[in-house]
């Protein structure tokens, strides 16, 4: 069976484009000085340009008798052991949990600032390091039991956190999920999910940036929001019919009331119109007429126009995507 693993952790580094060195259960000194020396003889005759052999400082991993651990001269790890986002007592692989198996790979333990040696009282001593999910450059974790949303500290959403759940998690400076189809995100697929239990909710899809869900809100359902802004502006429309309605019986009353005489009680004789009345009543109706009537019709038209630019597919803002989709 160690045969196998060995063979499988060798094809899988000439994938990657390097031999892969398979340790497990401890390292032996007597191999891991006479590979000391095979990198410092390289170092001295090449520095990895055309993607040659390059010494780089590499810490050690702090690997378990459970865990198969296959890695390069550059910083790139394999792990297959059970959940561990930690050290050796962390995640359910170190509370003893079963199913709980785990694939791991990593590159750039340490991030940033990696070690190999450092300095000590006695000298240069070996560094050792655990998982660490915030400072290793990039990671593909994928385990069969772990609390993923708590071990790379996300926030819940809307959705919630993961617990003793299956889960794969992506981690890098960034990330690309690349199709040359389409991408779909799908929930609840299965009625039972990976520990047997009912899937009994649907959860949704939360995209959260800055990590941050205090402002969380829901995405909007793009045929039924252009739907609703459709009826708004039919309903806009129908007041501004209103308004014009309004506007064009005003406007006769004040035509009638800017002329109207009085009949004085000598023989029904008329009296003479109303001074201030008649001016105010003829300026009354050219501003109604130039001003309000025009404004109405004009806006009119600009409800037009926003249905057109905003509301149909053809318009130069449609507000709705032509390729992504959600419900």
């Amino acid at each position: 069976m160690s045969e196998t693993f060995d063979k499988i952790g060798h094809w899988i580094g000439e994938w990657f484009g390097n031999p892969l060195e398979p340790t497990g259960g401890g390292i032996d000194p007597a191999a891991e000085r006479k590979q000391e020396a095979s990198r410092d003889q390289l170092s001295n005759t090449t520095r990895g340009q055309f993607n040659d052999a390059l010494r780089e400082p590499v810490p050690q991993f702090k690997d378990t008798l459970a865990e198969r651990v296959y890695k390069n001269a550059n910083n790139a790890w394999i792990v297959l052991g059970r959940d561990r986002p930690g050290s050796r007592a962390s995640g359910y692989g170190g509370k003893g949990h079963t199913q709980a198996g785990t694939i791991d790979l990593c590159v750039g333990r340490m991030g940033s600032k990696p070690k190999e040696y450092e300095n000590s009282g006695t000298g240069k001593e070996r560094v050792y390091v655990d998982n660490n999910f915030t400072v290793d450059s990039a990671r593909i974790y994928i385990s069969q039991k772990t609390d993923v949303d708590k071990n790379f500290n996300l926030a819940a959403g809307q959705v919630g956190m993961a617990n003793t759940k299956s889960a794969v998690a992506l981690k890098a400076d960034h990330c690309r999920i690349i199709a040359r189809e389409g991408i779909k995100l799908i929930t609840k697929t299965d009625r039972k999910n990976s520990q047997g239990a009912e899937v009994k909710a649907v959860s949704g899809i939360d995209l959260i940036a800055g990590n941050d869900d205090e402002k969380l809100q829901p995405i909007p359902v793009g045929d039924n929001l252009v739907e609703a802004l459709q009826r708004l502006t039919h309903h806009l429309n129908k007041l501004n019919g209103i308004v014009d309605n309004l506007l064009m019986i005003q406007m006769m009353f004040n035509q009638v009331l800017t002329s109207h005489f009085h009949q004085s009680p000598f023989f029904g004789i008329c009296t003479s119109p109303s001074i201030p009345v008649v001016p105010m009543g003829i300026v009354t109706m050219i501003r109604h007429y130039a001003q309000t009537k025009r404004s109405l019709m004009t806006h009119k038209a600009n409800l037009e126009t926003y249905k057109a630019t905003y509301l149909t597919v053809s318009g130069d803002k449609w507000i709705l995507s032509r390729y992504n989709n959600v419900n």
